[in-house]
């Protein structure tokens, strides 16, 4: 008894370390933090060591590309394709929530090199996607394929400019993270499978959240700096 109470203290302590370790260089905020924490910490342990860093980047690249896929195929042939988009963002959540903390596992985190890939992976992906779903909506409803893009775009150059003020890169708004976006849109798909006609109201409330939580963070982040420029003041004088 007092062994398996031992052991089991063991992997809890391991498991700490781990995922210590492996997000030091960034803090998450996000509503399912604990379990993705503890599922990354997991996976990283028994990733075969010839999947390296930029492999995963390509695999959720592949993901990203599948779900733009589900969209046109939904489009031209049937909606059930959309079901296709869940495994794209299994994939997709595989490869972008593993590639740098693979590296940071590992001890060989690659900086600038991997913030650069990711951003610019991460911009494209959300281009296709969003390309793939005008490509389904139809009319005025495509407007929000574009709005999207816009949108997600706008939070991007949010967590850049967050990262240049106060030195945390952090890709979370609040209690959603990239994670909480991939569920919401799946769902969504999901439910257009079973409620045609329903994606395009769907798509617009995520566009209009979006926004709302676009501006509280810009808010947010024009105080922060406001308050790190009059600090800088007030020590010079």
């Amino acid at each position: 008894m007092k062994n398996k109470i031992h052991e089991k203290t063991i992997r809890a302590l391991r498991k700490k370390e781990v995922i210590k370790s492996v997000f030091k260089d960034r803090a998450r905020t996000n509503l399912l933090r604990k379990y993705e924490q503890e599922a990354i910490a997991y996976l990283v342990q028994h990733m075969p060591r010839f999947i390296t860093s930029n492999i995963l980047t390509g695999i959720g690249f592949f993901g990203n590309i599948i779900v733009a896929a589900s969209f046109i195929l939904a489009a031209y042939f049937s909606k059930t394709y959309l079901l296709l988009g869940l495994l794209g963002f299994i994939i997709s959540w595989f490869g972008d929530s593993l590639d740098g903390r693979l590296a940071y596992f590992r001890n060989k985190p690659r900086k600038n090199y991997g913030f650069a890939l990711d951003i610019t992976i991460d911009w494209i992906s959300i281009i296709i996607i969003g390309y793939g779903y005008i490509i389904y909506a139809e009319g005025i409803w495509e407007l929000f394929g574009f709005g999207f893009v816009v949108m997600y775009g706008w939070e991007m150059i949010i967590a850049l400019m967050r990262y240049r003020i106060t030195g945390m890169y952090s890709i979370d708004s609040g209690i959603f993270g990239p994670t909480e976006v991939r569920i919401g849109i799946g769902a969504s798909m999901v439910a257009e499978v079973l409620l045609p006609g329903s994606l395009k109201y769907s798509a617009s409330v995520v566009v209009i959240i979006l926004f709302f939580v676009n501006i509280g963070d810009t808010r947010n982040l024009l105080r922060v700096a406001d308050e790190i420029d009059k600090k800088e003041i007030k020590d010079k004088s």
